[in-house]
């Protein structure tokens, strides 16, 4: 696509060059992942969360208490994440494309 742009606008092949190994970077991961990581609904379900539950408080009396506040919401969704029947990316099938081959969940979460 850049090379056949690359004539008529040299900036945007240049750009798109440039982004090449961002936009390709799934492609490192298992094929069964590939799936899954083309879709950012899991992302904006969380952001769509906190906003709920952030616009109910209004407004917060200082920093630390965002902070908490979404602290709780992301460690609450992790463990949603982590117990949930069809995982949606496990710490064992990642592990391969680690650095750290000793990745795994703890015997009380697996």
């Amino acid at each position: 696509m850049a090379d056949q742009l690359r004539p008529k606008v040299p900036k945007l092949a240049a750009l798109m060059d440039e982004a090449e190994p961002d936009v390709l970077a799934y492609m490192g991961f298992p094929t069964q992942h590939r799936v899954k990581l083309h879709s950012t609904n899991p992302l904006e379900r969380l952001n769509g969360e906190i906003k709920r539950r952030t616009e109910v408080v209004g407004i917060f009396p200082n920093e630390a208490a965002i902070t908490r506040l979404v602290g709780a919401i992301l460690l609450e969704q992790n463990d949603e994440w982590a117990v949930q029947r069809s995982r949606y990316i496990t710490l064992e099938s990642i592990a391969p494309i680690g650095d750290d081959p000793l990745v795994s969940l703890p015997t009380l979460a697996a």
